[in-house]
Parts: structure tokens; C-alpha cells; sequence
């Protein structure tokens, strides 16, 4: 029986790839008085839920949906926290 599986993944610019939109954020934060900053990156977050039969085909999942849509492999890194998705098996339990 397929399991339910949350993916969170961190899409970011490559280092050397320039990074308009968080220069701009750390620009905005000197000029409130956060003179400490010195550098800011941005990038995205994505939570994805989706069903896989078990932990490793889940983390082929997540990897494939990176390289193929999520992330540029050119511009950006992508990194991913995966974990079962409990709230599906309490509600499993408790009908």
C-alpha cells in the first residue's frame, strides 16, 4: 500500500549566479538599519505531498521532479527534507 510522503525543497540559486531579487531584500534591510547584513540569497520553498510505495522510492520521486520542473540544473541547487506524512497514519488508525 502506497504511503504518503510530504517533501520540502529548498530551491536555490547556484553561488556565482547573480541574485537581483536578494540584493535587493539585503539593500532594503541595510537601509531599516540592519547594517550587519551583508548578503542575502533568495529562493523558493515548495511543499510537496505525494504517495510512493516506500522511502527510497519517494526519495526517487522528489529527485526526478527536481531535475526534471522544479530546478534549473544550469542556475540553481535544490535540496529536499523528506518525511511520512503522520497526520495520514493517525487518521488510518482513528476512522
Amino acid at each position: 500500500m502506497p504511503v504518503r510522503w510530504l517533501a520540502e525543497v529548498h530551491v536555490a540559486l547556484r553561488s556565482g549566479i547573480n541574485d537581483p531579487e536578494g540584493q535587493t531584500i539585503g539593500s532594503a534591510l541595510r537601509s531599516l538599519g540592519y547594517a550587519s547584513v551583508s548578503d542575502v540569497r533568495s529562493g523558493k520553498l515548495l511543499r510537496i505531498a505525494f504517495e510512493a510505495e516506500d522511502h527510497a522510492a519517494a526519495e526517487a520521486a522528489v529527485d526526478e521532479m527536481c531535475r526534471r520542473l522544479l530546478a534549473s540544473p544550469v542556475m540553481e541547487t535544490a535540496s529536499w527534507e523528506l518525511r511520512a506524512d503522520e497526520q495520514q497514519d493517525a487518521e488510518e488508525a482513528n476512522p
